[in-house]
């Protein structure tokens, strides 16, 4: 146990504003027949736990099919008045289970868990990613995504009730910035 403090004493740092957990990743169930074809096209973040790869307003994420049927992922957000953008890829991990997929935005960098819990395809969907650290403890990220910039209160109270029925925490989530995205930059 001893050397395993050290290590978690260098990587808490790194990951100081994600939100780190004790213990492996929960094993949340995921949506049920999952079409990724429906999934496909843009979805505005609603709410997060905090990540320290997104910090502006404005967070959208574009997913296209590509003819290897792997995913274009293409993020933005705008960070001190310029637009942001990066592009990574998306595959299904498992064909036995679509709505677990893995994204990854750089060809040196795996795959990162990018699973769809729950969606109705047209108006929001649930996503949960989690990395396990030698099943000492996990960091987790988890969003509500919507189809338009807003979702009903309701709507986001009820996407916040699933994931803590998947023993995932979300008392740290905070609602994205999506005011003023129509400006020109």
């Amino acid at each position: 146990m001893k050397l395993s403090l050290p290590l978690v004493a260098f990587i808490l740092p790194l990951i100081r504003a994600q939100v780190p957990h004790w213990g492996p990743c929960p094993e949340p169930a995921v949506q049920a027949a999952f079409t990724l074809k429906q999934f496909m096209g843009r979805w505005f973040e609603i709410a997060k736990l905090p990540a320290q790869f997104e910090k502006g307003r404005c967070i959208e994420t574009n997913f296209t099919l590509k003819a290897d049927n792997s995913i274009r992922v293409v993020s933005s957000e705008i960070l001190k008045g310029e637009l942001r953008e990066i592009e990574g890829t998306g595959v299904i991990e498992d064909p036995k289970n679509p709505a677990k997929l893995g994204i990854s935005y750089a060809y040196v960098l795996p795959y990162s868990p990018y699973w769809i819990l729950a969606t109705d395809y047209v108006n929001s969907a649930l996503v949960y990613s989690c990395t396990d650290i030698l099943r000492l403890f996990h960091f987790d990220f988890a969003w509500i995504l919507s189809r338009t910039r807003t979702l009903p209160a309701a709507t986001i109270e009820q996407a916040k009730e699933i994931f803590a029925n998947n023993n995932i925490d979300v008392t740290r989530m905070i609602a994205s910035k999506q005011q003023g995205c129509e400006k020109t930059l």
